[in-house]
């Protein structure tokens, strides 16, 4: 496996800027990597992506195992080559998404039914490590076990455990070298077994390491002191990485906290539903309102869409279900997320992260 060294570049308080290192290139944090679930950001291209700056964008294991299918992405060289995309490339493990269709869990793995077609499929440890290699991510995460929210400590209890069980596996079975694998660390919303699993997992050895299994229904109040617990334990020298989180609020504080990198399909989910994140919150661009009005989503946002089109504009696209809209409000809000990740870079590289801290949840909170 290929460790990912992450080198500190600037501190205020707990919050890092770093430069991560990979086998195929570095990244710099905080770091905000959207999402292409089936291969695709929706309604974006790779040209995309290169044009609004991702460093990292992420594919779901579940889904690309089901359609294309392993072969087929493996014959095209591997996702990124398959997507025309020559950044870096992450896959989940399809954990989560296996596990919210209440499959069958056992010690040695879990089986569930395909969304496609309700064919039966089995994830193992070794299972999910051999099929992430085979699609080529440049980081591939480990199979966990992620509990609902609620569940009693019995229930998060054994989702520890068994993620630690996995965790050993998938590392014995990983032997890409050119590869890295990162562990993920759960524990639910109880600080105590959050630092528990953290020790389990630092101690098994990775390149990075995953905090999962938060922002699943739990107030920010509960999450922070859980994912703080969890830092407490994990290497300053690599990658944090907190999965499935992208509100702006919870990004700050996060990153407050010292993690460096995130994942989340909001942005693109609001999108395409007629929403734009905004320097003064959440902006309805389909509101009879903004009919005539000729000023950007933001004005203060650096995208090509706020900078060409108005709101009027998109406000008719919506109304007359052009799909472009979706497009151009998908792209605003993914372009305004990564410029808020830098943002906070340049501020701890400055010292004046807590006032930008202050002022986005002024807004956000």
């Amino acid at each position: 496996m290929y460790r990912v060294d992450l080198a500190l570049d600037g501190v205020d308080g707990s919050a890092r800027a770093g430069t991560a290192t990979t086998s195929r290139g570095t990244y710099t944090t905080p770091l905000f990597m959207p999402v292409g679930t089936r291969g695709a950001i929706k309604y974006l291209s790779a040209a995309d992506y290169e044009r609004l700056g991702a460093q990292i964008v992420l594919g779901n294991t579940y889904h690309l195992m089901l359609r294309p299918g392993v072969d087929t992405i493996e014959h095209f060289g591997g996702l990124g080559r398959f997507a025309g995309w020559d950044g870096l490339t992450l896959t989940d493990s399809g954990g989560f998404q296996v596990f919210s269709l209440d499959p069958k869990v056992d010690d040695d793995g879990v089986t569930f039914k395909s969304t496609y077609d309700g064919s039966s499929h089995r994830f193992t440890p070794e299972i999910a490590v051999d099929v992430q290699q085979r699609l080529g991510a440049d980081i591939q995460m480990v199979l966990d076990v992620c509990p609902p929210l609620p569940s009693s400590p019995d229930v998060v209890r054994l989702a520890v455990d068994r993620t630690a069980s996995w965790a050993e596996r998938a590392r014995q079975a990983h032997d890409r070298p050119d590869q890295s694998l990162f562990g993920i660390v759960q524990g639910g919303i109880s600080g105590t077994m959050r630092a528990e699993s953290a020790r389990q997992i630092v101690d098994i050895g990775f390149d990075g390491y995953g905090i999962g299994g938060l922002s699943v229904g739990e107030s920010r109040e509960q999450m922070l002191p859980a994912l703080a617990a969890a830092l407490e334990h994990l290497p300053d020298d690599q990658p944090r990485y907190l999965m499935g989180v992208g509100d702006p609020a919870s990004l700050v504080e996060a990153v407050a906290l010292g993690v460096d990198q995130f994942d989340c399909v909001m942005q693109t989910r609001l999108g395409r539903h007629g929403t734009a994140l905004t320097s003064t919150g959440r902006f309805q661009a389909k509101a009879a309102r903004n009919a005539l009005l000729d000023e950007p989503l933001d004005p203060s946002c650096p995208c090509d869409v706020c900078a060409r089109h108005s709101r009027g504009y998109i406000r008719h696209l919506l109304q007359v279900r052009e799909p472009s809209a979706s497009r151009l409000l998908s792209i605003h809000n993914v372009a305004w997320t990564l410029d808020l990740m830098d943002r906070m870079r340049s501020a701890i590289l400055d010292g004046t992260f807590a006032a930008l801290r202050n002022e986005v949840l002024a807004v956000w909170q």
